[in-house]
């Protein structure tokens, strides 16, 4: 007996099944693509706006600030904070040639020139963490920031030998302590232990600085940060946070 002949595909119908495949994924292309436009915090191929809520594309793009300074500079332009870009200073190893001056950011005793990178950190370090950290921990506004300096030209824990301190460069700065607005101070040194509501925001505040820094040292990493929290862009060691 004669084998049965197998039905022939009708290749109109498969090509007008691919065609209406084909616009489908058009169709979730575009829509997929209005939406990372509508949300640039998302959106990888978007400027950084320091602005715009955190997303899935701000930390990469953040990440590449650290080695483009004229980028980081226009990132603050772009998100309208306010700065002024001060003329290089030091020679060597502790040659500053970005020095960034924040006008308005509440450090005391004074605000220090630091990089561009550590400067745009700050900026969403404060929005993100500290700003609504203070307010729901302590139920109060954070009048200040307490530091113990930016730029110093030593080696890590100021030995002669061993690799050379992020703050060489004013890469870094070191927090010792919160005054908010009701008049409390919060500091490093006294506060960090226990489980007061004092000690949940230092580290609310340590937790959230490693959303922006590369490296974040507490109290919990050694006693030579007893006293402060030692924030940094060091882009070769991005992902220490203790």
């Amino acid at each position: 007996m004669a084998a049965r002949k197998r039905p022939r595909p009708n290749r109109h119908f498969a090509a007008a099944r691919r065609a209406a495949v084909g616009l489908a994924l058009l169709a979730v292309a575009i829509v997929a693509w209005q939406w990372l436009i509508d949300h640039p915090q998302h959106n990888p191929w978007a400027p950084l706006d320091l602005n715009d809520p955190p997303g899935l594309a701000t930390h990469a793009k953040f990440a590449r600030l650290k080695n483009d300074v004229a980028e980081c500079r226009a990132v603050l332009v772009r998100s309208g904070i306010a700065f002024t870009p001060l003329p290089s200073s030091g020679e060597g190893t502790c040659a500053r040639p970005d020095r960034t001056l924040l006008a308005d950011y509440p450090l005391a005793p004074d605000t220090p020139a630091v990089t561009c990178p550590v400067a745009a950190a700050l900026e969403i370090w404060w929005r993100d963490s500290v700003a609504p950290a203070a307010q729901a921990i302590l139920g109060s506004e954070v009048a200040r920031i307490e530091h113990l300096g930016a730029f110093s030209c030593r080696r890590i824990y100021g030995g002669k030998e061993g690799p050379w301190s992020e703050h060489a460069t004013a890469n870094a700065i070191d927090i010792a302590g919160f005054v908010l607005k009701d008049g409390r101070r919060i500091s490093v040194l006294r506060d960090s232990k226990g489980e007061g509501k004092e000690a949940q925001f230092l580290r609310a505040v340590r937790d959230g600085a490693c959303a922006s820094f590369a490296t974040v040292l507490s109290p919990e990493y050694n006693a030579a940060h007893a006293d402060h929290l030692h924030l940094d862009q060091d882009a070769r060691w991005s992902g220490v946070c203790r």
